[in-house]
């Protein structure tokens, strides 16, 4: 996995939500549900996205958008190192 698009992702979260405390929600579990905990609600996810395509170039289809690829740091993470319009760090 990446380190560096983790940290990210992880910069992407405080920076936007939860100010210096999202490792902390994710709590070392990268599998843990962002709706199920409340890291992130529905407007977050359209943010999320919006975030992906502007910074990694990542198009995301329409029917990819489901909490199995992106409701948790791993299922993004995967998601987004899948995508061949990636680019970002790996």
């Amino acid at each position: 996995m990446s380190q560096a698009l983790r940290k990210s992702l992880i910069d992407w979260l405080d920076d936007n939500y939860h100010f210096g405390d999202a490792e902390g929600l994710i709590g070392g579990d990268d599998d843990k549900s962002f709706l199920q905990n409340g890291i992130l609600s529905s407007l977050g996810f359209v943010e999320l996205l919006l975030f992906l395509d502007k910074s990694f170039g990542v198009r995301i289809e329409r029917k990819d958008i489901s909490p199995a690829n992106f409701d948790s740091l791993n299922k993004i993470m995967n998601y987004v190192l899948a995508m061949p319009s990636y680019r970002g760090p790996r």
